[in-house]
């Protein structure tokens, strides 16, 4: 076995490693990342930019929304349920952040938000993607190269294709790790702190299952991250840190999104038609896609199979086409397409063949085709017709603007899922991003950041306060970093 000697091990070089990483070698300290991909950046390579409040880009713009405001909206939202000085802490660090990153060189195209109605926080990333480029391509990749590259100049040293399996202790402390190089050497780096920051558990089945009760491809589906399989929690569980509540990020999927292209005409599922399920009937105001896809995520999780579909006519098309696809499901894609399409391009979406997309010239075929209750679609639909003849949904008060009536051949309908980002939690860590045990007393240089210790959101992402996974991944990696090398000072 190899030996090496360094002042901090961080295991993963993602959004939080390499964030973690820059910080701690700033603040002077030897820097080892073990990072069992190819290359780093992890899922933040695929992401668009983090949360920020009070930024110089928000004053720029003059955006209002202060850090206590910000704070008073996460607490509220997840009602008390997590830990406050954390959620205080990460939201005080990432002004700075901003200023921080961009002291490296990241440039921020726009200061963007998810939905109507939601606080302009999100830091969207400039990068070298073109505006053409396919929705859902994010621009993070930019910045990631960037911390990389400065942890580099700063003397880290990354290494590649080298998991780390075991983290070490001597007495109650920290004393480096165990990982296994290219060769399939194993390799003992000696090391008085260790930051975790493994991105979660969001690429284990097995996991998934255990700890959040989704089966992945039945009733769950969504982006997977290679290599996060939570690794970072397994090793941190062994050496004594006490787990959190687990669960995943969810989303909304439409059916048009497994097919492939046709990215303005899957607009057409994030629209507020009307939702039913197997049953047949309603069970939200489908406003609520135009809000916060958590919900709906969180609304079609408790149907039967996990599933719903979304149903809508010609006419429906037609009122599309002329008059676009108006608020599309973020401000980002907004900066990529113009949402725009026409009936040609929606009905090729419509009749490409995916297995989930259906098409019919009445209700009671469609419900056929779907396996939806027939008579019950058919008292739905007669039930929410009227209901957009006089503008008044009786049933959940959904905004007359909203309710348009399913009348007119052919009739479509799209199968929609929740769909999953990434897990959340796993680590208790307090409000310096040291790790705790069981009894809420600190492992002596033991640190974890982002995602495997992201429980702020409680049972439902925070997706009012847009860019909050990658804000908080970054921000916590940055005080990771940062919080270790005052632990180094102190033991000089």
């Amino acid at each position: 076995m190899k030996e090496v000697a360094t002042d901090v091990v961080i295991v993963a070089g993602g959004t939080a490693g390499l964030a973690a990483a820059v910080a701690a070698a700033e603040g002077g300290a030897k820097v080892i990342v073990f990072e069992k991909a190819s290359t780093t950046g992890g899922a933040g390579n695929m992401a668009w930019g983090p949360f920020a409040v009070e930024s110089r880009l928000q004053h720029l713009k003059q955006i209002p929304i202060t850090r206590e405001e910000a704070f008073k909206i996460h607490m509220d939202f997840t009602h008390w349920r997590v830990d406050a000085r954390l959620v205080r802490a990460f939201i005080d660090k990432s002004a700075s952040t901003i200023a921080w990153l961009e002291k490296m060189g990241v440039e921020f195209l726009e200061v963007g938000c998810h939905n109507p109605g939601f606080p302009f926080t999100w830091h969207i990333v400039k990068g070298a993607a073109r505006l053409t480029d396919q929705v859902g391509a994010g621009y993070g990749f930019a910045m990631m190269k960037i911390l990389t590259d400065r942890a580099q100049q700063l003397g880290v040293k990354i290494m590649l294709r080298t998991p780390v399996k075991k983290i070490i202790k001597k007495g109650n402390r920290i004393a480096g790790v165990i990982a296994e190089d290219e060769s399939g050497e194993d390799v003992q780096a000696n090391a008085k702190a260790v930051i975790i920051a493994t991105g979660g558990f969001g690429d284990n089945p097995e996991m998934i299952k255990k700890y959040a009760g989704y089966e992945l491809g039945r009733d769950l589906f969504g982006v997977r991250v290679p290599g996060c399989v939570g690794d970072g929690l397994r090793m941190a569980w062994e050496a004594g840190a006490a787990p959190t509540e687990m669960a995943m990020e969810l989303t909304i999927l439409r059916a048009p999104e497994l097919v492939g292209g046709f990215s303005p005409a899957a607009f057409m599922f994030h629209k507020p038609n009307l939702v039913v399920n197997l049953s047949g009937e309603r069970f939200m105001n489908e406003e609520i896609v135009m809000g916060n896809p958590t919900f709906v995520g969180n609304a079609i999780t408790r149907q039967k199979h996990g599933c719903a579909f979304t149903i809508f006519d010609e006419a429906t098309i037609n009122y599309y086409v002329e008059e676009g696809l108006n608020y599309p499901p973020n401000g980002v894609v907004a900066l990529r397409t113009t949402g725009d399409c026409d009936a040609d391009m929606i009905k090729r979406a419509l009749g490409h063949g995916h297995k989930d997309v259906f098409v019919a010239d009445s209700p009671g075929e469609l419900a056929d085709k779907v396996g939806i209750n027939r008579e019950a679609l058919e008292k739905t639909i007669d039930e929410y017709n009227r209901a957009c003849e006089t503008g008044r949904d009786e049933l959940f008060h959904k905004n007359p603007r909203y309710l348009r009536p399913v009348r007119q051949p052919k009739f479509y309908a799209g199968k929609l899922f929740p769909g999953m980002i990434g897990s959340m939690g796993g680590i208790k860590i307090n409000y310096k991003t040291e790790v705790l045990n069981k009894d809420f007393e600190v492992i002596p240089g033991l640190y974890a950041a982002g995602i495997d210790a992201n429980s702020i959101y409680g049972d439902s992402y925070a997706f009012v306060l847009p860019g909050n996974t990658m804000g908080f991944a970054i921000n916590t990696g940055r005080m990771a970093g940062e919080n270790a090398v005052e632990y180094l000072r102190s033991m000089q």
